[in-house]
Formats: structure tokens, C-alpha cells, sequence
């Protein structure tokens, strides 16, 4: 095997890739742009909302509460809260947004908790709309705090301590560093992310070496070369993985840049947003990921080869390369739902295995015995698709279909 030919090979493509647009766009601007817009787009997006919706004055309606002054007096001293006079459409209303929530109160009720009886208080809103979740917590709250003073007199009538009925308190204390707190937010996005963009970034570069040579006749002159079959698909082979490769390389540095000044794009973020941040562009967790997307970035590249050298037209190649699409979202998609953890039987399974164990180490957990076996089963894979795509360049049948 001479590396100088396949060398010579991967330089030509190479080239030939850079000046094609659609590579390119592929390969660095989507990624590039991707990042930023998801980190900073997305989040100023959602802070804005979000602020906007805490300012706002949500517009409650009170429905019964008839001979209880005493709590529509301290419900009307409720600060940022607009009541609008009780109907029987509060339902429509509240579906509308024309009322954020309402609020229905036994009639009786200051005279029920005098005596002692028992008494509810039913908060309807409309769940998922974010000012009606505000201001039906802002109601919850503060019957809350009235059940509480409520029992604390009650107590103080009977010269009896509060204590009675809280005799112990409950506090859960977060022991995880800073970084690794929030990495729950990012463990499952990241190699998503990444083995997607490892994909992508393959699919222009593979149906043009192939396919698209085809397409424009030049398949049958690149065969005349000097150069044996074998080192030209090795040459190709190495172009598209090195598409592969760097579109997720410039994703990842996108993201981590994109999230080291997004505190200061976005202003006021909170603390642990920050940390997560932080935790994006952690250069053991990032390096660690690339290990073992390294074999599924050969694996896609070799598939993906192979798929397209089989297709006689560009379009052609098109149609085979979509299914697979499905075909990697879906794994990658399995490892970001809850429950779904590592275990030995899942560590076999090809892109669910990677995204898996990718998760955990972002998340700061390195279980070197998965790690192993993971990397070794999916260099097996890629073996073995690489040994696939050099034999149907061997097939003459496969190379001129027509």
C-alpha cells in the first residue's frame, strides 16, 4: 500500500471539495452559525420572554368568597395583580389569555377557618402558557402563606409552639462541583449534536466523490489513473472523514466560545447558568468526546461512501443517504431520554453506545470498562464498513451502473 498515492488522492479531493459550495456551507457555515444561534439566539430569546412575562400585570378573577372579607381584603392588597369582576366564562376566558388565572373560594370561608373547619381553594389556569403558570403561582404562594399564619394562631391561641407541627427540618445540599451541576442540560445535547453534525458534514463530500463524478463523466478517467483502486478509495475515504471530523470539530468550538461570552451578550444570567457554560468547554470532557466519536465519524464516512458510489446520479445518491438520517437520529435521540442508561447490552449497539457513554463524560463520569469496549466495538464497525466501501470500488458492475 503506498500512503504517496493515497496522499495524492486525499490532496486532489480535497481541493476540489474546498471550492465546492455546498461542502462548504455544510462543512463551516452551518456549523459556525448553528452554535451561536442555538447558545445566544435561542437563550436571549427565552430570557426576554421570560422577563417580559414577570413584569407583566396578569389580570386574576375571584369567583365566590361571599361573606369572607377578611381574605378578599388581603387578596386585593396583593401587589402585581389586576382582578377583573367575576363571570361564568372564566373557562373561555382563561383558554383566550383574556384572564391569566382564577382563583374559587367557598362561600364562608373567613367564618370556616375561624371554626376550624376544613376548607379548599381551587387555582385553575392554563397549563404551559407561562403568564397564566406565573400567576397561578403567584395565588398558590400566597394562600400558602395564609394557611401558615392561619395554623401559627391557632397554635398561639393555645399557648403552643410552632415546633409542634414542623418538629424537624428537610434541606437537600448539592454536593457536585459547580461545572458538573449543570451539566445535565448539556450532557445529552452535546454528542447529539456532534454525531449529527459528523454525518452531515460527510453526506455533500461522499455523493460528490462518487455520485457527482458520475454525474459529470469523470468517474471512468479517474479509474484510467495510475493509481489502484484501493488507494483511490482510501483517498476519498479520507476526504470525507476529514469533512466529517471538522464540521463537528468547529460545531463544538463554536458552542464552547459561543457560551463563554454569552453572559456578557445576554447580561444578567443567572449563576448556574454560567456554570453550565463553563461546563460546555471543558477540554478533558471535549477531547474525551472526540475519542470516541472519532470511529463513528470513520464509520459514517465509509457508509456513506459506500451508499453513494452505488447510486448512478447525484439525486439518486440523495434518496439512498435520507433514510439514514432516521436510522442515526433515532439512537441518538434514545440517549437523551430519561431512563435510558448505560449498560452492557446497550454498549453494543452502534451511535446509541457513543451518544451513551458521551453523555457521561460530559457529565464528569468516566466508566473506563464501557469506554473500552464502546471505542473497540465501534472501531469493529467501522472496520468493517471501510472494508465494505473499498470492495464495491473493486465491483465494476457497482462503479458503472447505468
Amino acid at each position: 500500500m503506498s500512503l504517496r498515492n493515497i496522499g495524492t488522492v486525499y490532496r486532489k479531493e480535497m481541493i476540489d471539495s474546498l471550492r465546492d459550495r455546498r461542502t462548504l456551507i455544510s462543512m463551516v457555515v452551518i456549523p459556525v452559525l448553528l452554535m451561536p444561534l442555538m447558545t445566544i439566539g435561542i437563550g436571549a430569546v427565552s430570557l426576554r420572554l421570560l422577563r417580559r412575562a414577570q413584569k407583566e400585570t396578569p389580570r386574576v378573577m375571584i369567583l365566590g368568597g361571599s361573606n369572607s372579607p377578611r381574605v378578599l381584603r388581603s387578596l386585593a392588597g396583593l401587589p402585581a395583580m389586576q382582578f377583573a369582576p367575576a363571570s361564568r366564562d372564566y373557562e373561555r376566558q382563561i383558554s383566550n389569555k383574556e384572564l391569566r388565572a382564577a382563583v374559587r373560594i367557598p362561600d364562608g370561608f373567613d367564618h370556616a377557618i375561624e371554626k376550624g373547619e376544613p376548607a379548599r381553594v381551587d387555582i385553575l389556569y392554563y397549563e404551559g402558557e407561562i403568564m397564566s403558570e406565573i400567576a397561578a403561582g403567584r395565588l398558590e404562594s400566597f394562600f400558602k402563606d395564609l394557611r401558615q399564619r392561619t395554623v401559627e394562631e391557632r397554635l398561639t391561641a393555645r399557648n403552643l409552639s410552632a415546633n409542634l407541627i414542623r418538629p424537624f427540618e428537610v434541606a437537600r445540599e448539592n454536593v457536585a462541583p459547580a461545572a458538573k451541576a449543570g451539566a445535565a442540560a448539556f450532557a445529552g445535547l452535546i454528542p447529539y449534536l456532534v454525531i449529527l453534525l459528523c454525518l452531515t458534514g460527510a453526506m455533500y463530500p461522499a455523493m460528490d466523490l462518487t455520485a457527482g463524478e458520475k454525474e459529470r463523466g469523470t468517474m471512468e478517467t479517474i479509474l484510467t489513473s495510475p493509481v489502484s483502486r484501493t488507494h483511490l478509495v482510501l483517498g476519498k475515504f479520507l476526504t470525507v472523514l476529514t469533512a466529517s471530523i471538522a464540521t463537528a470539530a468547529l460545531a463544538v468550538a463554536s458552542m464552547g466560545i459561543s457560551a463563554r461570552y454569552a453572559k456578557y451578550l445576554l447580561g444578567d444570567v443567572p449563576p448556574e447558568a454560567t456554570a453550565q457554560f463553563h461546563m460546555v468547554i471543558d477540554p478533558k470532557a471535549v477531547a474525551a468526546v472526540f475519542a470516541m466519536v472519532l470511529p463513528i465519524a470513520v464509520l459514517f464516512s465509509a457508509v456513506l461512501l459506500a451508499i453513494s458510489v452505488f447510486a448512478k446520479s447525484y439525486k439518486e445518491a440523495q434518496s439512498y443517504i435520507s433514510p439514514l438520517m432516521i436510522v442515526v437520529i433515532l439512537p441518538a435521540v434514545a440517549s437523551i431520554l430519561p431512563g435510558v442508561e448505560l449498560n452492557m447490552r446497550l454498549a453494543l449497539i452502534p451511535i446509541l453506545n457513543t451518544s451513551l457513554v458521551s453523555k457521561e463524560i460530559v457529565s464528569g463520569t468516566y466508566h473506563w470498562n464501557y469506554i473500552a469496549l464502546i471505542f473497540g466495538s465501534s472501531c469493529f464497525y467501522a472496520a468493517l464498513a471501510l472494508f465494505a466501501a473499498v470492495e464495491l470500488f473493486q465491483r465494476e458492475d457497482v462503479l458503472f451502473r447505468s
